[in-house]
């Protein structure tokens, strides 16, 4: 995998199909550390980041 040289404002602008496989990993993992703080939007992005991840799975 390549270094994500993207930062999160960049990402939240396009659609996350277009995320490489290491920025939903790393962005799952930093929400998920802060699911208890996080507002609805970003509870939001962080399902759509885990419905694409499945996706990509199947």
């Amino acid at each position: 995998m390549t270094t994500s040289k993207r930062d999160f404002t960049e990402l939240s602008m396009m659609s996350k199909t277009k995320w490489n496989e290491e920025e939903l990993v790393y962005f799952q993992h930093a929400l998920s550390q802060l699911l208890p703080y996080i507002n609805p939007e970003g509870l939001t992005i962080l399902h759509e980041i885990n419905k694409e991840m499945h996706n990509r799975q199947e």
